[in-house]
């Protein structure tokens, strides 16, 4: 991320702690890592990690912020920067976002972000 010009402290911290394969199917998980979309389910894709962290970096969100994401799909891209800022972000989304095994929660609840 850095070399490509990610340089919030914020930001780059919430992509290492928001572990990708929270996000992703189990049989994707060797690919959470890899700089690409990936599928996540009825022809949606999670975004790739750098698209992320731009957006992220580009909202220059703060504490208190609020902010909608329409079309949040498995939760990565509310997770990121939420994790990363602290502000409010409200997440929707047709597709039912991954839950992990033995949750009722999905991934987002695992972050201490609400669900």
């Amino acid at each position: 991320m850095v070399a490509r010009g990610i340089s919030h402290e914020a930001v780059l911290q919430a992509m290492r702690d928001v572990p990708r394969e929270a996000f992703i199917a189990a049989d994707l998980a060797e690919f959470a890592y890899v700089d690409a979309p990936l599928p996540i389910a009825e022809g949606q894709t999670i975004s790739q990690p750098y698209i992320v962290a731009l957006m992220a970096e580009a909202l220059e969100l703060k504490p208190g912020d609020r902010v909608l994401e329409v079309g949040a799909g498995s939760g990565y891209a509310v997770a990121e920067p939420a994790r990363g800022s602290r502000a409010a972000m409200i997440g929707s989304s047709r597709v039912q976002a991954p839950r992990p095994r033995g949750s009722g929660h999905s991934a987002l609840g695992q972050f201490g972000l609400a669900d």
